[in-house]
């Protein structure tokens, strides 16, 4: 089968390249899918860079990419929830990252039906986007009439946050560039702020949940824009949370004390979310977008032959939405 391959570290058009390897195995809880769309997203490129080495090891050559839709064509001895033929989504684990290939194996644990009103490229832009937002926004507790600023309203996890939490009720401040303001305000976004033109920090304050997407400067700004005991949500920020850190194995873990002294001043609660593969919250993404609650945001889809150039636009940081490879004409 054809893959698109990192073969070094470095540059993408220098690192990445179309190769033909060998169809994956299975394990017993695994199933293989036809992969019709894969979807990108900028910690592919940040691999390529290689600036995840100490944090993701690969041996080389390796497929790229983490999310996918497709069919199953085969299944494990153990797999008893999915059949041959289902249509799915899925964020691959870490282990298992590859799926801009014309297949792929991956424990079915961590796989949905695709949502039936999307094609099989929208189904793609989900899973971890999709996951990030939920997981991220969920561990500090968002509900009803929350005053919730998110960082990057135009990003792939950004535009699905936006739309989730004006789900849970949630009054929702967002920044974006000049020309994104029209369409992420058409998300449901309560004040858009045009960070070219206004300070957010003058908008939006008091708040209650700020999700930081964009880490550096903006995780520390947050703890001046929360309320007294609001909350930081991040997906960015250089330091874990006590809790996130027992989770990747980091022993004898302390917050640096910057960042303790700014939670302790506002008596906050702080969260870095590392996103893990969740079968079941795809499930719940899926009910939500059949109900037309959420909707995904699509940027460009490129043929399979031309996934590098696929990621060096990723890579521009201005793609409006996701960036999909599309397999479909290959079916």
């Amino acid at each position: 089968m054809k893959a698109l391959q990192i073969t070094q570290y470095g540059v993408i058009s220098e690192s990445l390249a179309i190769k033909t390897i060998a169809k994956p195995s299975l394990q017993n809880k695994d199933v293989l899918i036809a992969v019709k769309a894969a979807s990108l997203n900028p910690i592919d490129y940040k691999i390529v860079g290689g600036y995840l080495k100490e944090m993701i090891a690969l041996d080389l050559p390796a497929t790229i990419a983490y999310d996918v839709s497709g069919v199953i064509v085969e299944k494990g001895r153990e797999v008893d929830s999915f059949e041959i033929g289902d249509e799915v989504y899925a964020r691959l684990p870490q282990e298992q990252m590859g799926t801009v290939a014309e297949f792929v194996a991956v424990n079915s644990e961590v796989i949905a039906l695709k949502p039936s009103n999307l094609s099989f490229e929208e189904a793609s832009a989900l899973p971890l986007a999709g996951l990030t937002a939920i997981q991220a926004l969920e561990r500090v507790g968002i509900k009803k009439d929350d005053r919730v600023l998110i960082h990057a309203g135009s990003g792939g996890v950004g535009s699905f946050a936006i739309q989730y939490a004006k789900h849970k009720g949630a009054i929702v401040y967002t920044t974006t560039s000049t020309k994104n303001v029209d369409w992420v305000k058409a998300l449901g976004a309560d004040r858009v702020i045009d960070y070219k033109k206004e300070n957010y920090k003058e908008v939006a304050n008091k708040l209650d949940i700020v999700f930081d997407t964009l880490g550096g400067d903006y995780t520390l700004d947050a703890f001046e824009i929360i309320k007294e005991g609001g909350k930081v949500s991040s997906i960015a920020g250089s330091a874990p949370d006590e809790e996130t850190a027992q989770m990747m194995g980091m022993k004898d873990y302390q917050l640096p004390e910057h960042l303790a002294a700014l939670i302790q001043k506002k008596s906050a609660v702080y969260k870095l979310t590392w996103m893990q593969p969740n079968g079941e919250q795809l499930q719940l993404i899926k009910s939500l977008v059949e109900a037309g609650t959420i909707k995904p945001v699509i940027d460009l889809i490129y043929p399979f032959e031309k996934g590098v150039e696929a990621y060096e636009h990723l890579a521009t940081g201005h793609a409006q939405g996701k960036v999909i490879i599309s397999f479909s004409a290959h079916s």
